[in-house]
Formats: structure tokens, sequence, C-alpha cells
């Protein structure tokens, strides 16, 4: 019935699937951002940790690449 009333309709208005299209594009810009911030972060963490004598420090460390 649902497939009958969307034929019905029309499908989707060309200002929809720009719409979507747009979103989808943000979803991947979004995705490729949170991508570069986990390399950075990892990074970050890879040279607290070269220059981390302190134990403690070292625990802490551990705990936040979790």
């Amino acid at each position: 019935m649902a497939k009958a009333l969307y034929g019905y309709l029309g499908g989707p208005s060309p200002e929809h699937a720009h719409e979507v299209a747009v979103l989808r594009r943000r979803i991947g810009d979004l995705e490729n951002e949170v991508l570069r911030l986990k390399a950075e972060n990892d990074g970050l963490l890879a040279r607290l940790a070269e220059t981390a004598h302190d134990g403690d420090l070292a625990e802490l460390l551990e705990s936040a690449s979790r």
C-alpha cells in the first residue's frame, strides 16, 4: 500500500532530493573530520607518551587512548 501511495504522489520532489544530497555530503564531510581529529589525537597521544617519564602520566595516557 505504501508503494502505491508513494507512486501515486509522484515520488520525492526535486527539492527533497537536493536536500538529501546536501545532507549526505555534510555527513561525509563530518565523517572525514572525525577521522582527521582521531588521527590528530593519536599523534598527540603518541608525542605525549614519548615525553612521559612519570608512571602516573603513562597510566593516564593509557586510559585516555581507550
